[in-house]
């Protein structure tokens, strides 16, 4: 399903300044936020809101969208770079500013004291005022607050710098990010005055690769991507060149090739923390030519091929071709 635009989500003008964004995320993150709004999407809709907002807030980020759309604010200072030529790497920083998000719901917890603070419980809901030092009371769950990654960077793994702001203090991590991390993995750092904080993972998409397939979409260590191929190279085989997260490689396209075979590139899959290796698999999709590119003899031999080519639908459940004699009335 496509991603719908971040401007969409705020509702503001591509043209909006950066105080006309952080107003309009003010309102629908107050008009959203799950432990206010009775909507059965609340949740999915203040997801949304708080994803677009930390891109349209970023001006680096904000430009790389406004260029390339999704896969640039994924990417994160290499979009539209080809997989592993060196850009692209993908360090997608996010600000969480707690401070703030707690001065929009003190209207309707009551949560204005002297520390203003307030905490997180789990799924990222406000969970209650802090105390009035902007301290979690003791014996409290850790606080839990979504980041973001981009595709590549929770692929390869590396540092992601966060920055939080509790009670009107503000702290900067720099996180370790496991390669090969899950969607949904929780990472435990030490925040303000040393209070454990978890960072649920969330992963964005890719232009060409994804993770998984199927019920382990999004998990695991193999890749696929889909494999554009011309009538002739699936049929005829091919040696074409394909992008993996390290560089391109050669991959031999066997003739006879259907549509949705699955080339298997052995080892250039996702790398883990212990060292498990997954596999690349290159999804063939056979693209017809347009016909504007085909001469009169091309197409006049491409007639005579499908003139003595059986059709692929025989049998039931499929009609009898057009002309043919149905067998199934015998």
């Amino acid at each position: 399903m496509a991603q719908r635009d971040y401007y969409d989500i705020l509702g503001v003008a591509r043209s909006a300044s950066a105080e006309e964004i952080k107003s309009a995320y003010r309102k629908l993150a107050r008009k959203y936020h799950p432990d206010v709004s009775k909507a059965p999407d609340a949740e999915k809709r203040f997801a949304e809101v708080q994803e677009a907002y930390a891109v349209l807030s970023d001006g680096q980020k904000r430009k790389l969208y406004d260029q390339f759309g999704h896969a640039g604010a994924a990417s994160t200072g290499g979009a539209g770079a080809w997989p592993g030529g060196g850009a692209g790497g993908g360090r997608a920083g996010f600000d969480v500013d707690l401070d703030d998000l707690g001065s929009m719901f003190d209207t309707f917890f009551g949560a204005q004291g002297a520390g203003g603070g307030f905490r997180t419980g789990r799924g990222g809901r406000t969970a209650g005022p802090a105390g009035p030092t902007g301290r979690r009371p003791r014996g409290a769950a850790p606080a839990e607050i979504e980041l973001p990654l981009s595709f590549l960077t929770a692929a390869r793994g590396g540092k992601e710098r966060v920055r939080l702001t509790v009670g009107g203090k503000e702290t900067s991590l720099e996180v370790a990010i496991p390669p090969a991390v899950e969607p949904g993995a929780r990472l435990r750092v030490r925040g303000v005055d040393g209070e454990e904080v978890l960072l649920r993972v969330r992963v964005g998409g890719h232009p060409i690769f994804r993770r998984g397939e199927g019920p382990e979409a999004g998990k695991g260590l193999d890749l696929y991507l889909d494999l554009p191929l011309t009538i002739a190279e699936a049929t005829l085989g091919a040696s074409v060149g394909v992008p993996t997260l390290e560089g391109a490689v050669d991959l031999t396209v066997p003739p006879d090739s259907p549509s949705g075979r699955k080339l298997r590139v052995r080892g250039k899959g996702l790398r883990d923390q212990a060292g498990r290796t997954g596999d690349l698999y290159a999804v063939v999709r056979i693209m017809p030519p347009e016909s504007g590119m085909l001469s009169a003899a091309e197409r006049e031999a491409l007639g005579r091929i499908a003139g003595h080519t059986p059709p692929p639908r025989r049998g039931p459940p499929w009609p009898p071709a057009v002309g043919a004699p149905d067998e199934r009335a015998k």
